[in-house]
């Protein structure tokens, strides 16, 4: 989903919470829009802390990764020749 689909969830719970002024007997919609807005936050959370878990990953990684420019250290003969 994203941190649009997040961003998106969020206003719409926002919407539903506070600028909506019909009141169905079926929804509460004060309660519903806190649930949306609580979710769209839960969801930018989760992207971002993923996100972040990729970022320490891949600089794990690059700096694994001997340049190309580099060459290969000597191998040395065995021992026994």
């Amino acid at each position: 989903m994203g941190i649009g689909g997040g961003i998106f969830l969020i206003t719409l719970g926002a919407v539903l919470a506070f600028a909506i002024q019909v009141d169905p007997w079926w929804i509460d919609l004060q309660a519903a829009g806190v649930i949306v807005m609580l979710a769209g936050g839960a969801v930018v959370l989760v992207t971002l802390w993923y996100w972040q878990d990729r970022r320490r990953r891949a600089a794990a990684a690059q700096a694994r990764v001997p340049p190309d420019d580099v060459p290969p250290p000597p191998i040395d003969p065995p021992a026994n020749a």
